[in-house]
């Protein structure tokens, strides 16, 4: 009587049950691959409720038995047996189901004790190695692994399944734990550096990078699916309910025969009920992206001796070593997603390329849509980043966009919250603002875009300002709010950057940008006189030119040196609008005869005379023009930026010394996982619901220390090269990148 419900005594025969197969799974015991308990201990439905302290005392005994009887890498090979028969059979049965979810119930809660608590580098004590003879005895047509070979076995299998089987209102419970079950097996990284070395063992997330090129582009294009459409997790009459006053690690799953496992882990009863404010609401797709992101962004250092390559004698290094090499191993599912093709693409095209890697075709413009909804979501911003560095075929799709605000609207939007914000998210936002600064046509196009209004701009009105000017005054924002609060730096030099490249570009900048890009020069150079003011021996001022004294504090004499650089760059992007674009940008001009005396104590320094030489021009230009019209009084606004106006089409240049434009480009360091690894782990144990022991935790702490951060700006000119490295004191997490901007003249 399946539908009648269970009375006390059932129910305490079914406990009595469910306590002797766990005490069989957990015991001294071995049980071969062969046996029938193992169909057994999945099919039960487990009704009952199981205080914590009892799985944690299952947990404890698996540990202690599971050297001599691997029932753990037996329990995960059961899994994917099933995880293929279901994608094998036409018609899947309710029990396969039921099998398969327990499965990854039960492999979850024990793999991640195991992980937590394992005392060896290489994670022996998960014994993922089965007796050939046993293999045998169970597998008629042989494993089709070799002994030490079962970790590539279960993680195939379970790659397989992602990559194959369709997610269904039957399927997506069982979907949903075994993206649980991918993100568990590969927190082996949280154990150890950001680094991965040779010597570092991953049985899991390594045996992921040995799969073929076919199921790595499967798996790349079904998690980036899975994102985009964002199946929800409907509940039926199976619903998941936590055990009353019991902390994180149990739950109880109630209801039909299909939901049967009572160690589910509180994470999913917390994730599948609750959200945050900005959540997508879709477990699948969260943790398809972060598996994903997990997964292109690991790179592992594999060391050569290069010594057994010369023919001649072996090269010693200068402590008498054999000469080695060292080289990170590909990353073949970050190639997967560089190599990623829109379907409106010919397939013809997409084959031609198909020898440089897996090839993924993706609905670029549904991906494009999916990213502005939720890019809230720092993992979406982190995939994101990821697209337009790494996929220049998506970068020339976004480019290419009419509706760039799409995108871009959400990416201000949240830089201008950036208290709300972490430093990271900050980081990758602003970073891609450089990236497509890059481009000139998406220079121009942001000015031909106008927004009806900015509703969440609350210090001013902002009705039918272009994208671009918006942009510009969400950056100077930020360098403000960075020089008030963060201190930081890289945030200051990637917005100065990202302004430089749109410099030359600017089309009708509104009248507020333009204030708000003078008043940047004003607060940077009364920062830089600050500084000047305190270091050890005062700047001497005689008859109006500056002369630095010898002895300077170091501290302070390197951050008046970074200030010096800032204004520079702020008065090259004023002189590149000045120089390419014044007749279309009358209100920049306003603003700077507005604020012409913030000009006037650099004129003679010897670091920026030369760039104020135009500004001077183009002052002296329209202060004649204004005085010859000034022959009644003071002049309106409105009356002196009708003669800006009108002056503006007669401009033509004259006594301007033309400076080549300045181009700053990205470009990652050459260790970038030292970043991108934490990076993403950091968002998976906030967005996952994994509750991973923080006491266990090696790559990254509750609380990280400041860290110092290596920004290399590289200033060519004509004649020398300059090279300045600058230290970010206050990113959480070291940030690498390089910038390059090119200058007539230094």
């Amino acid at each position: 009587m399946g539908g009648v419900p269970s009375t006390p005594r059932r129910a305490a025969r079914l406990r009595s049950e469910a306590e002797g197969l766990l005490g069989v799974f957990v015991g001294e015991k071995p049980v071969p691959l062969s046996s029938n308990f193992w169909h057994e201990l999945l099919e039960l439905p487990l009704t009952v409720r199981w205080p914590e302290e009892r799985v944690l005392e299952a947990c404890q005994a698996l540990a202690q038995n599971n050297y001599y009887t691997r029932h753990l890498a037996k329990i995960m090979i059961i899994l994917v047996l099933c995880l293929q028969e279901l994608t094998a059979v036409g018609a899947a049965t309710p029990t396969l189901y039921l099998k398969a979810i327990n499965g990854a119930h039960i492999s979850s809660i024990f793999l991640k004790y195991l992980i937590e608590n394992a005392k060896s580098n290489n994670f022996e004590e998960l014994y993922l190695i089965i007796e050939e003879e046993e293999m045998h005895k169970s597998f008629q047509n042989g494993f089709g692994c070799g002994l030490d070979q079962v970790g590539a076995f279960i993680m195939k299998g379970l790659l397989s399944f992602i990559s194959m089987s369709e997610i269904s209102s039957d399927s997506c419970l069982l979907h949903h734990e075994v993206l649980n079950l991918m993100l568990v097996a590969m927190s082996t990284q949280l154990r150890s550096g950001p680094s991965p070395g040779p010597k570092d063992v991953h049985p899991f997330i390594d045996a992921a990078m040995t799969q073929g090129n076919a199921l790595v582009g499967s798996v790349v294009r079904k998690l980036l699916l899975t994102y985009i459409t964002r199946p929800g997790m409907p509940f039926t009459s199976t619903s998941y309910l936590p055990v009353p006053g019991g902390q994180s690690g149990v739950l109880q799953k109630v209801g039909s025969a299909a939901a049967s496992f009572v160690l589910l882990p509180y994470y999913t009863f917390n994730y599948l009920v609750s959200s945050s404010g900005e959540g997508s609401g879709s477990s699948l797709a969260d943790n398809s992206l972060l598996i994903l992101l997990i997964l292109i962004h690991y790179r592992k250092r594999i060391i050569v001796d290069n010594s057994s390559l010369d023919k001649i004698e072996p090269i010693n290094n200068a402590n008498g070593c054999l000469k080695v090499d060292s080289f990170f191993d590909e990353n073949s599912y970050c190639r997967a997603l560089e190599n990623a093709r829109d379907v409106e693409f010919d397939l013809v095209d997409v084959e031609s390329d198909a020898q440089s890697g897996p090839v993924v075709r993706l609905p670029f413009a549904s991906l494009f849509d999916t990213l502005g909804l939720y890019l809230f979501d720092e993992s979406s911003v982190l995939l994101l980043y990821s697209l337009v560095h790494g996929n220049s075929n998506f970068l020339e799709y976004v480019l290419v966009r009419t509706d760039l605000d799409t995108l871009l609207m959400p990416v201000l939007e949240m830089l201008y919250d950036a208290s709300k914000r972490t430093s990271n998210q900050i980081y990758m936002l602003l970073i891609i603002l450089l990236i497509l600064s890059q481009d000139s046509s998406f220079n121009a196009s942001i000015h031909k875009l106008i927004l009806p209004s900015v509703p969440w701009y609350k210090e001013r009105l902002l009705h039918h300002t272009s994208l671009g000017s918006l942009m510009v005054v969400i950056l100077i924002r930020t360098v403000k709010y960075n020089l008030s609060k963060l201190r930081d730096v890289y945030l200051h030099t990637n917005c100065l950057a990202t302004l430089a490249n749109m410099a030359p570009h600017v089309h009708r900048l509104s009248a507020y940008a333009s204030q708000r890009l003078v008043s940047l020069f004003d607060m940077l150079s009364r920062k830089y006189m600050k500084l000047a003011e305190t270091r050890n021996d005062k700047v001497l001022k005689i008859e109006g030119v500056f002369v630095e004294g010898d002895e300077l504090s170091e501290d302070t004499s390197s951050e008046l040196h970074i200030y010096t650089d800032f204004l520079r760059i702020v008065l090259e992007i004023l002189n590149a609008i000045l120089s390419y674009a014044l007749p279309r940008n009358p209100e920049i001009v306003y603003a700077i005869m507005h604020r012409q005396e913030v000009f006037q104590p650099f004129k003679n320094h010897p670091r920026f005379s030369e760039l104020l030489e135009n500004i001077y021009t183009v002052l002296d230009f329209f202060n004649s023009r204004m005085d010859a019209q000034n022959m009644d009084g003071e002049l309106s606004v409105e009356k002196v930026l009708q003669i800006i106006i009108t002056n503006c089409r007669s401009w033509r240049g004259e006594g301007m010394k033309m400076f080549t434009q300045l181009r700053f480009t990205y470009e990652q360091e050459h260790n970038p996982e030292e970043f991108f690894i934490p990076y993403v782990w950091q968002l998976a144990l906030s967005n996952s619901g994994i509750d991973f022991n923080p006491s266990a935790v090696q790559l990254i702490s509750v609380e990280s220390p400041p860290e110092v951060s290596a920004l290399v700006l590289v200033c060519h000119t004509t004649s020398i090269s300059f090279f300045f490295i600058y230290f970010c004191i206050n990113a959480p997490i070291s940030v690498y990148f390089i910038l390059y901007y090119d200058m007539l003249c230094f």
